[in-house]
């Protein structure tokens, strides 16, 4: 099989690069920033290499580096972002800190169409996110494009085959990106015939060799990623399997009524918990999200281990994608951004090996897989629901009833966006309780409630986000039953921050 390797940098898109490479129909894998070119060259069908984005600076003493020797295997090379610049840095051009950052959306003027801006336009819009420029260009390279304060924005030898990109192309706010990655791809020529379905082989024989003929306990929430990991498993391992369901008392409305009738007596050795008492004990007086998304991760992991210890499991299944990892930092030179409960909230000593076979993908990439495996529409298309629930989106202390709160305005967020007809057009929609109360008018009298902000993003990969412009009268109608419905709250705000600058979820 033809195939292109990422090398991760330490960007927070690395991974989104592969995801890109993978939608046009060639495997892609990403490979440590150290890998080496005799290793490259080792791997069989590569047809490409990328160099990801970075947080560090090219000419700092410690920061990721590549040898000469790599950018001269003989595959075609894109370096986006530190990549564009830690190629020009390697063969000798020069790279400075620019008079000023760019971050965000940016217009590009193209200066030279062919090759990898084929097809893009004389100007197009594409997202930056650097101060460090590079400013002279190595032997032998040309200029294709340029920014206000990035004169050298993309460039190219075509002998060598070595391209640079300073900007994003593999966001969803390049507007031509994917044209860009496209056109890398045929200047690779690798074969497009992978697919989901070479996904699902490879995963569940990949589950199959790890676990072998050994017991495991997978946490399923219900959501379409522990559905789907569940579904993979159980093709692997088959009744080696449990399913354990752990109700926190920070799930969403009705959540544990549903997953019972959802997967009790469908095949598979589910377990519900019941554990509100433990988790809101755990949580008393906690206000800080890091602490409280850790604390919850722990939980889960203690209730699983119990379980697992029940059943004789040596092995912990969990449904994290990638989204979920990058934040956490757990790539070498990623920055941790916030602990996802999977990753954050597992213990040093824990008994368990941690599987994940979903590992390396993305939402949108689930979604497809649950498709071919025949999972239920409506747990494919089911908002997104963080791990440690509404633990991060009540702000400040967690009690049960904040959490009724939140749970209830999270319920009519959904609801009104169903009966509006556009529930699916959204990444998630969900309600905020914020730790202050607000003055306002009800029944004549004046109320002191909580304000609950409500809000709804459109995504594509969860590594970028918008905020969603919904019609007012859907607003209204959420804004009016939350405040009617809930006693507790009299004020409802709309966040209209998009990711970045603001993560998805508020905590």
């Amino acid at each position: 099989m033809d195939r292109i390797i990422v090398l991760d940098f330490g960007g927070q898109y690395c991974h989104l690069i592969s995801r890109r490479i993978r939608e046009l129909g060639v495997y892609c894998e990403v490979m440590a920033a150290e890998t080496t070119a005799s290793e490259l060259n080792a791997i069989v069908g590569l047809r490409g290499v990328i160099l990801s984005g970075g947080a560090a600076s090219v000419y700092d003493e410690d920061s990721p580096k590549t040898t000469k020797d790599l950018l001269e295997i003989g595959v075609p090379i894109l370096g986006i972002c530190y990549g564009h610049q830690l190629i020009a840095h390697v063969l000798g051009a020069k790279v400075e800190v620019g008079k000023a950052g760019e971050y965000g959306l940016t217009d590009l003027t193209v200066k030279d169409g062919r090759g990898m801006l084929s097809g893009v336009g004389k100007r197009t819009t594409v997202w930056m996110n650097h101060r460090d420029i590079v400013t002279k260009l190595p032997a032998g390279f040309r200029n294709l494009a340029s920014t206000r304060h990035s004169k050298i924005a993309a460039y190219a030898n075509d002998r060598l085959r070595i391209y640079g990109v300073q900007f994003h192309p593999e966001v969803t706010h390049t507007t031509k990106g994917m044209r860009m990655l496209e056109n890398f791809v045929k200047i690779t020529k690798a074969s497009r015939d992978w697919s989901m379905r070479d996904f699902i082989k490879k995963a569940v024989q990949e589950a199959k060799d790890t676990i072998g003929t050994r017991k495991a306990v997978i946490g399923l929430s219900g959501g379409v990623d522990s559905s789907t990991a569940a579904v993979l498993l159980a093709r692997a391992i088959k009744e080696n399997l449990t399913a354990v369901y752990v109700d926190t008392g920070l799930m969403r409305y009705k959540e544990t009524e549903f997953m019972e009738k959802t997967f009790s007596g469908k095949g598979m050795d589910f377990r519900i918990i019941r554990a509100q008492d433990r988790f809101f004990g755990a949580l008393k007086g906690v206000t800080d999200p890091e602490r409280k998304r850790k604390i919850i991760g722990s939980l889960f992991v203690d209730i699983f281990e119990e379980e697992a210890e029940k059943v004789g499991a040596e092995v912990l299944v969990q449904g994290t994608i990638y989204s979920d990892r990058i934040e956490s930092g757990v790539t070498k030179h990623s920055d941790n951004i916030k602990s996802h409960h999977n990753v954050g909230g597992l213990k040093e000593n824990m008994r368990l090996e941690v599987y994940e076979p979903l590992r390396d993908l993305y939402k949108d990439e689930v979604r497809a897989i649950a498709r071919e495996l025949k999972l239920p529409e409506v747990i494919i298309t089911r908002h997104v629901f963080p791990g440690p629930g509404l633990g991060i989106r009540i702000l400040g202390e967690v009690t049960p009833e904040k959490a009724y709160i939140t749970r209830r305005a999270g319920y009519i967020v959904e609801e009104e966006l169903k009966k509006a007809g556009i529930y699916e057009k959204y990444w998630m929609g969900f309600a905020v309780l914020l730790p202050v109360k607000s003055v306002g008018i009800q029944g004549d009298s004046r109320s002191y409630k909580y304000p609950v902000v409500v809000r709804i993003i459109e995504s594509k990969d969860a590594m970028t986000a918008n905020f969603s412009k919904v019609p007012y009268e859907v607003l209204e109608a959420i804004s009016t039953r939350i405040t009617n419905e809930i006693t507790e709250v009299n004020r409802v705000v709309y966040d209209i921050t998009n990711k970045p600058p603001a993560t998805m979820e508020w905590e």
